[in-house]
């Protein structure tokens, strides 16, 4: 696996993070980090709980569940540089600023300001601890923490409606291939005998939000350069869209040839995570490819 802070032809010195608890905890080290605990906890106890169970129970956030771990994870297997120090005053900067985004999060009851700031202060334990460098190192499981926060309600409702009009359109001309008479009004594809509602949920915006977190996990642990990284990033979204238009013509598909009640319940959420795997396996596929091409241009550097 290529390290996440590595980039095309260089290598840069760490040590393992299991080095910290080698150490031995005297008082007056544990005091100062039970301390931070506990205010860390204090402070964003409201918030962590909310956004705990969000992803438990909104499919539309439920990729947290998996990116909060494999972050978590990705530190742990990055380890810390040697040649980072702590940024005492810059760190301090950070978190101070977290906090007024906490209290100020808390007095609108506004969410995802209240779940920035909780990132926000790792970043700034970070810079306290180690540095701006150590940031740099891991960016990629700061990245994937970001992008389990689920963004606020104004713009997914706004991303949504064109997402669920865009399916709409690549799901009837999907169904017109096949032959079956549709009629499209808006998000709503009449089928002989049937209606199909286009929902909120059938937009692919749940999809395309997991699979850009995922394209970003993929580039990061196996690409070695910013355009290629970039390039699997911007193949997420028209993964999403195609595979979604595919699900909105098997559900019309199945009602019509099959049994109306195909297009419901049970069947049609497994449906849903069948396309959700092919979309992943796609876009692992595209980026093999786009990885073959990295390192095919980064060989011709190296001889030019």
């Amino acid at each position: 696996m290529v390290a996440p802070a590595a980039t095309a032809g260089s290598e840069t010195a760490t040590r393992p993070m299991r080095e910290l608890f080698a150490e031995p905890w005297t008082i007056a080290r544990i005091a100062p980090v039970a301390f931070a605990l506990i205010a860390f906890i204090l402070v964003f106890a409201e918030p962590i709980q909310s956004l705990t169970a969000q992803w438990w129970d909104d499919p539309d956030a439920g990729h947290g569940l998996l990116l909060f771990p494999v972050s978590l994870w990705l530190a742990w297997q990055a380890g810390l540089r040697t040649d980072t120090r702590g940024n005492v005053v810059f760190g301090s900067i950070i978190i101070v600023g977290a906090m007024l985004l906490r209290a100020l999060g808390g007095l609108a009851a506004e969410f995802f300001t209240q779940r920035f700031s909780i990132w926000l202060t790792i970043v700034g334990i970070v810079v306290f601890l180690w540095g701006v460098r150590q940031v740099l190192h891991w960016w990629l499981p700061l990245t994937l923490l970001l992008l389990s926060i689920p963004l606020p309600a104004t713009i997914t409702n706004s991303m949504a409606v064109p997402l669920q009009f865009q399916a709409s359109r690549l799901g009837t001309a999907l169904i017109e291939w096949r032959d079956i008479p549709v009629r499209l009004q808006g998000n709503v594809i009449d089928i002989p005998g049937q209606r199909l509602f286009v929902a909120e949920a059938c937009s692919g915006l749940r999809s395309l939000t997991a699979l850009i977190a995922l394209g970003v996990m993929i580039g990061g642990m196996w690409l070695s350069t910013i355009p290629g990284r970039l390039l699997v990033l911007l193949l997420a979204i028209p993964v999403a869209i195609a595979v979604n238009a595919v699900r909105i013509f098997l559900t019309a598909f199945l009602m019509y040839f099959v049994s109306p009640e195909l297009g419901q319940g049970f069947m049609h959420k497994s449906e849903g995570w069948a396309l959700f795997v092919l979309a992943l396996v796609l876009l692992a596929g595209l980026a093999f490819i786009v990885r073959a091409a990295e390192r095919r241009w980064i060989r011709w550097r190296a001889r030019a």
